[in-house]
């Protein structure tokens, strides 16, 4: 099991926002709510590293020496 660092805090924070984002996340406490709306901005940012990555050209460019045998197309083996 992994352990994960948890931490007490008190903080102010807008009610109202609070409402929405348990609505729109579909969490029954503050505490899920906090969690969910953060998995959800680390989850984007995710994203927008992946899409930087995938837009840098060359990124595409498979060396097909190392796909060797990595994908399979109609249940063929990738060659070069």
């Amino acid at each position: 099991m992994i352990a994960i660092a948890r931490q007490k805090t008190s903080l102010e924070i807008d009610m109202e926002k609070v409402k929405v984002a348990r609505e729109a996340l579909g969490t029954k406490t503050m505490t899920e709510t906090v969690d969910a709306a953060l998995d959800a901005i680390l989850e984007r940012e995710a994203g927008r590293k992946l899409i930087e990555i995938l837009d840098t050209p060359g990124m595409l460019e498979l060396d097909p020496e190392v796909m060797k045998g990595a994908w399979r197309i109609g249940g063929r083996r990738f060659s070069s």
